[in-house]
C-alpha cells in the first residue's frame, strides 16, 4: 500500500512544480515589467507566493529565468495572432484585436530583457521569435489582401510603434501611463488603414532589419 501510494503521489508533486513554475515566470514577467531586469529575485520569488530555493530550483540563475519569460511573452502573443486571425471575419478587426492583446501582453518590456545578455540564437528563442513573425505576418497579409492594409509597411513597423508605445516609461512619474496605451495604439491603427493618406520615407522594415540578421 505504501508503495501504491507514492506512486499515486508523484503526478500530484509533478503537477505542483509545474505550477510553481508557471507562478515564477508569471511573476516575473509582471516584476520584471514594472523595475526592469536588475529587480531582486527576493521580489519575484514574494510575488510568486514561494521561496528562494524554490526560485533556484527551477532556474539556475537570473538569465535563465528571464530567457523564459521572453520564451513565455512571445509565446503568448503569437496564441494572440493566432487566435485572431482564426476567430475575426474582419481582417483589419483581427489586426487591431491582436496590437491590443499584445499590448495587454507588454510586449514592450521585452526589448531591455533581450537587450540583457539573453542568447537570441538559442534554438528555443528561434522557434518562439519565428512562430510570432509568421503570426503577425499573416495577419497583415491577410488584411493587405484585403485591400484594408496600406502596402507600404511590413512586421517590423508594426512591432517598432507596438513596442515603443507599449515599453515602460523611465521612473515612476508617469503612473497612469497605462490608461493612454489603447488609446494611442488605436490611432497608430487608424494610420495604417487603406489608403494610404501620405507616402512614408524609407523602406518598409521587416524583423529582420530590426534583428540585424544578415
Amino acid at each position: 500500500m505504501a508503495a501504491t501510494t507514492a506512486k499515486s503521489a508523484q503526478p500530484r508533486l509533478r503537477a505542483d512544480a509545474l505550477r510553481n513554475r508557471e507562478r515564477i515566470v508569471a511573476a516575473a514577467r509582471e516584476v520584471l515589467v514594472e523595475h526592469g531586469a536588475e529587480v531582486p529575485l527576493d521580489e519575484i520569488a514574494r510575488r510568486a507566493g514561494v521561496g528562494n530555493a524554490t526560485i533556484y530550483r527551477h532556474f539556475p540563475d537570473r538569465r535563465d529565468l528571464i530567457h523564459h519569460v521572453t520564451l513565455s511573452v512571445m509565446s503568448r502573443v503569437a496564441k494572440q495572432a493566432e487566435s485572431a486571425l482564426a476567430e475575426e471575419p474582419d481582417a483589419f478587426r483581427a489586426l487591431c484585436r491582436f496590437v491590443h492583446a499584445a499590448a495587454d501582453e507588454r510586449i514592450g518590456a521585452l526589448c531591455p530583457l533581450l537587450s540583457d545578455g539573453i542568447d537570441k540564437e538559442h534554438p528555443d528563442h528561434i522557434a518562439a521569435r519565428d512562430r510570432l513573425d509568421a503570426g503577425i505576418d499573416a495577419l497583415m497579409v491577410a488584411a493587405r489582401a484585403a485591400g484594408l492594409l496600406r502596402t507600404d509597411i511590413d512586421v517590423g513597423d508594426l512591432m517598432v510603434a507596438l513596442t515603443q508605445l507599449t515599453r515602460p516609461l523611465p521612473g515612476s512619474g508617469c503612473v497612469n501611463f497605462d490608461k493612454f496605451v489603447h488609446r494611442h495604439l488605436q490611432l497608430f491603427l487608424d494610420g495604417l488603414s487603406a489608403p494610404a493618406r501620405s507616402e512614408l520615407p524609407g523602406s518598409a522594415a521587416t524583423l529582420e532589419d530590426l534583428q540585424h540578421r544578415p
